[in-house]
């Protein structure tokens, strides 16, 4: 693994340097993401620092939007990914056009693909990592930098309620809040719904089904979501809603998208499943992972391998 020195040398020797994250993001993706373009331009303003993706930041547009980026950008340019484990979840397929391909990310290093990788799987989020990296390469921490990279780390550790969440965590954050940043702001962003978003957390517990083994799934239509007004990045207010019910410990929730395949949501309470996310062209956390299903079958193999390493968690903890 590179050292945050190493990685520092490598993007001073680039002139345009080109951020990737992963799909269908999350406050760590694209806090991550913003965190270290926003502070690469204050460095290094002679450089084209640019943020790639599909343009489906959703609901999450409030912490980045992305660049317009073509093929011809990456000729001769650094690329970096933050807060993706695998390729098959990279945003923006351009990714390998580059010249060299760096990995910053705290998910399992499952699928070692970047000519240089800082890989911390010990780190609640990515965003962590890249104060972390600023502050030890004396790079600029402004309102501007620290306001997306709290977002992240306050959205991957469930507002620190997750295992990962340390001192150092803390520390962290407390050192971003001090640059005079909302995080009041910060918080009502990430939790609040719209009403029929909130309608469609009451919905998924309607179409619930809960195994003995304490494992649980819900499928979301697109004719649930279209009768709501509601795209498929918005269902994901629905993904913790099953943890609220005590005697749920693993849970799917399968959105469809308009493609007529499954966008998978993995989230557990004890049971490890980001081995699981993996067979499904995903990966993750530990207790939280994403996965993608093409179809129906898929999405019942996902939910069977689910309940039987949820049986094994609740057998070994009798």
């Amino acid at each position: 693994m590179s050292t945050f020195a190493e990685i520092y040398q490598k993007i001073e020797q680039y002139s345009t340097i080109i951020l990737h994250r992963h799909t269908s993001p999350d406050p760590d993706a694209l806090g991550s993401q913003a965190g270290l373009a926003r502070s690469l331009k204050l460095r290094f303003p002679d450089k084209r620092i640019l943020c790639a993706g599909e343009n489906d930041e959703g609901d999450l547009a409030w912490i980045n939007r992305m660049d317009p980026v073509t093929k011809a950008d990456y000729q001769g340019a650094l690329v970096i990914t933050t807060d993706t484990g695998n390729t098959a979840r990279i945003s923006n397929k351009l990714y390998d056009q580059g010249d060299f391909l760096i990995k910053i990310d705290h998910h399992p290093d499952v699928e070692p693909y970047a000519d240089m990788s800082y890989v911390d799987d010990q780190a609640p989020a990515a965003s962590q990592i890249i104060a972390d990296f600023l502050a030890a390469e004396k790079m600029p921490i402004t309102a501007e930098v620290a306001y997306p990279l709290y977002a992240g780390i306050v959205g991957d550790t469930g507002r620190f309620m997750y295992p990962e969440t340390t001192e150092h965590t803390f520390s962290v954050v407390a050192k971003l809040a001090s640059t005079g940043i909302n995080i009041t702001e910060i918080a009502r962003n990430i939790s609040d719904v719209t009403f029929v978003q909130a309608k469609l957390q009451a919905d998924v517990l309607d179409y619930m089904e809960v195994d003995p083994s304490g494992a649980a799934y819900a499928i979301l239509s697109q004719a649930a979501l279209e009768k709501l007004g509601v795209d498929s990045n918005q269902a994901s207010c629905t993904v913790s809603t099953p943890g609220r019910i005590k005697d749920i410990i693993a849970w799917n929730v399968f959105v469809e998208k308009p493609d007529g395949t499954y966008r998978v949501h993995y989230r557990s309470k004890g049971p490890v499943i980001n081995e699981l996310a993996a067979k499904h062209d995903g990966g993750g956390h530990a207790l939280a992972s994403g996965a993608n299903a093409q179809d129906l079958a898929e999405v019942k193999q996902i939910f069977a391998e689910l309940v039987q390493v949820t049986k094994e968690y609740q057998e070994a903890h009798e």
